[in-house]
């Protein structure tokens, strides 16, 4: 078979029933596909649908319809190069749970008008460098000490650290490319495992913020242009590769992926993404690659946190 839809709901929810498989065969054959074999990845929670097409679009926009009301994640595509073997993943609301800017801002009571703008950002509604510029002016003065002490807020997102470390096992290459800071980025590079990280950098003096950040800023173009220069530099074919993200400043990043994926995404990401992880941990990403539940490597550091 030439494609596979892939069906996930999260291991706190109920489970996969036979009622939606079926329905899922039914919308792939009113589609006009041919469905062959079903395939459980983890019994209950992830299942394969192989299936060969005229249209993937009409596959799969029958398919999204059809499991709209369901707690159900959704991803088709090729079978060819299915396993990629280079990640790019953004850092904060994707690998880990915050937005750092907003926590430093706590520390000046700026947050509300901190969020603010980060939300609108993310939302694509103004420009990325110009809103950082504006959000690291809010934080001049603060001393640099301040960092270390909000980097201890700082939580993986469920599922972050199985995902590097699933895919490092498996000889893929592991890139944490984000907007935010050099700081943040090295501590979560290291705990989870990345091989790469690229961030941006909040200039000091005298150990206080001076409320710059370092040119060239590292915004929607440069995370796509990351990707590229990453697998051209580690010879992988784009097809072999996925990114992840939440936000617009993810858009170039996972449209040139071959497997781009919103997690808890916004609108104009969903938009752009190949596939949404709406109600599942990150772990979705190694299902839509055709990982099953016992591949899963478990992080050689303490665990989620």
């Amino acid at each position: 078979m030439t494609f596979v839809a892939t069906l996930l709901v999260p291991l706190d929810g109920p489970p996969l029933t036979g009622g939606t498989l079926d329905q899922t065969s039914r919308a792939l054959e009113a589609s006009g596909a041919e469905v062959g074999e079903r395939d459980w990845l983890c019994r209950e929670r992830a299942c394969d649908f192989h299936f060969d097409s005229p249209a993937i679009a009409s596959a799969r926009a029958a398919l999204a319809e059809a499991l709209a009301s369901q707690p159900v994640d959704l991803c088709v595509q090729p079978m060819a190069k299915r396993r990629k073997r280079l990640l790019v993943a953004d850092m904060e609301s994707t690998i880990i749970g915050q937005e750092m800017l907003e926590e430093m801002a706590e520390a000046f009571e700026l947050r509300e008008r901190m969020a603010e703008i980060t939300a609108q950002s993310m939302r694509g509604e103004i420009d990325f460098a110009g809103s950082l510029r504006e959000r690291a002016a809010m934080l001049k003065d603060l001393p640099t000490a301040v960092m270390e002490q909000v980097a201890q807020r700082m939580t993986f997102n469920p599922g972050a650290r199985t995902l590097v470390a699933t895919m490092r096992d498996a000889g893929a290459v592991t890139a944490l490319v984000t907007g935010g800071f050099t700081l943040f980025a090295d501590m979560v590079a290291a705990a989870a495992g990345f091989h790469l990280q690229r961030a941006n950098h909040l200039t000091e003096h005298d150990g206080r913020l001076i409320g710059e950040v370092a040119e060239p800023i590292l915004g929607p173009q440069a995370k796509q242009e990351a990707l590229l220069e990453i697998a051209a530099a580690e010879q992988i074919d784009l097809g072999e590769t996925c990114a992840v993200g939440d936000g617009a400043n993810d858009v170039p990043m996972l449209r040139t992926a071959g497997l781009g994926v919103a997690y808890r995404g916004k609108p104009v990401l969903r938009e752009t993404a190949d596939a949404s992880i709406d109600h599942s941990d990150l772990t979705a990403l190694l299902y839509f690659q055709g990982y099953r539940s016992e591949e899963f490597v478990t992080p050689t550091a303490d665990v989620e946190r």
